[in-house]
């Protein structure tokens, strides 16, 4: 069952509202179109949310999309939307691997605050969204995720408490001479 949280960004007087969703059949249409544009807008001001070479439209983000949304399973994988005034403000997309070797930790994926909701918290209160959501609901002990290089996203996860644990140096090639590494990055205690 779909959850909400109402909770003020900091510094603003702006509330957000986060949106868990479960199950393909708790997502709108409307949702869904709202993720796929600001999946979309993300992409192609160069964000690190799985499509490298903008531009992209909706013929390459939707059908990503549309299997990431069928697979949401309560136990394995859940998205988290960020909702400002009604309109989605951002996103992010948790999941457990099924091997149960690994079933206590949760990777974190797509974290992506809408270009118009820059600057304004959003990114922030939904990762401390989503420490709550892994230890409190899905009963992990720790999150991994990975962070494009080059970006200063280690110094935004690191102000969050994740901590760098590892580098793939030169895995993500973006064209001649522009390799930048791959930054494993892990929170725990939850």
């Amino acid at each position: 069952m779909a959850q909400y949280a109402i909770l003020p960004v900091m510094n603003r007087h702006d509330l957000v509202e986060f949106k868990q969703i479960c199950h393909p059949s708790e997502i709108s249409g409307r949702q869904a179109r709202e993720l796929v544009e600001c999946w979309i807008a993300v992409a192609n001001m160069g964000g690190a949310v799985g499509f490298a070479f903008p531009p992209v439209g909706s013929e390459q983000v939707a059908p990503v999309a549309e299997r990431l949304i069928a697979d949401l399973d309560p136990q394995r994988s859940r998205l988290l939307l960020a909702v400002v005034d009604g309109s989605l403000a951002g996103w992010l997309h948790l999941s457990r691997h099924e091997d149960p070797l690994v079933a206590h930790w949760g990777t974190v994926n797509r974290v992506q605050t809408h270009p118009d909701h820059r600057g304004r918290g959003i990114g922030a209160a939904m990762m401390r969204r989503v420490r709550q959501i892994g230890r409190d609901e899905m009963g992990f002990e720790q999150l991994h995720l990975s962070a494009r290089g080059g970006a200063g996203l280690e110094d935004f996860y690191g102000r969050l408490g994740w901590k760098e644990i590892g580098r793939w140096p030169g895995a993500l090639r973006f064209g001649e001479g522009d390799d930048r590494d791959e930054i494993l990055m892990i929170l725990t205690p939850l």
